[in-house]
């Protein structure tokens, strides 16, 4: 994790304010539609990934949410049970947010969302917002090929999780 300058970021900014300051510090391309919205653009391993954020002043809420790049718009009923299956066991293991599967277009994503603030203005913390894209990108690095193996490798969900979870030791 990279910090910010206390000078570039106040510790308590409007919660797209720290998210611009946070994508600018690591030097990752994004736009931001005005206060309520900014997209970025960040390489994984496996993919880039698409991180949106949405604020809703007047609920105080930030939906957060990582495109995985992965599509099943074209897969097969079958197919897609088993997706829904995976996601379901993937769900299962997870503290932070969920994936899910977009009906508009098949696209796999990982969504989240935070209360921000409370009296007065809301605010973000660089530690919250640290730990808001820390855990998107992680998930999405995480689980990416447990979808690739079901939609792409015909896998059962179970196999894939099975597969892509193998935990190494040591270094090579």
């Amino acid at each position: 994790m990279i910090g910010l300058d206390s000078d570039v970021a106040p510790e308590g900014a409007a919660p797209i304010d720290m998210l611009e300051q946070y994508f600018s510090s690591h030097n990752w391309a994004f736009e931001r539609d005005g206060d309520e919205e900014i997209v970025a653009t960040v390489k994984g391993s496996w993919s880039d990934y698409e991180l949106r954020a949405l604020w809703r002043e007047e609920e105080r809420v930030l939906q957060f949410i990582a495109m995985t790049g992965i599509s099943a718009s074209q897969a097969e009923a079958e197919t897609r049970a088993r997706l829904y299956e995976a996601m379901g066991l993937v769900n299962e293991q997870m503290w932070l947010g969920h994936f899910e599967l977009w009906s508009a277009d098949g696209a796999i994503l990982f969504r989240h969302a935070a209360l921000v603030g409370g009296e007065g203005e809301p605010a973000l913390g660089l530690v919250e917002t640290e730990a808001l894209v820390d855990a998107a990108i992680d998930e999405c690095e995480r689980y990416f090929p447990v979808f690739q193996f079901v939609l792409w490798g015909g896998k059962t969900a179970r196999e894939a999780l099975a597969a892509s979870l193998i935990d190494t030791e040591g270094e090579a």
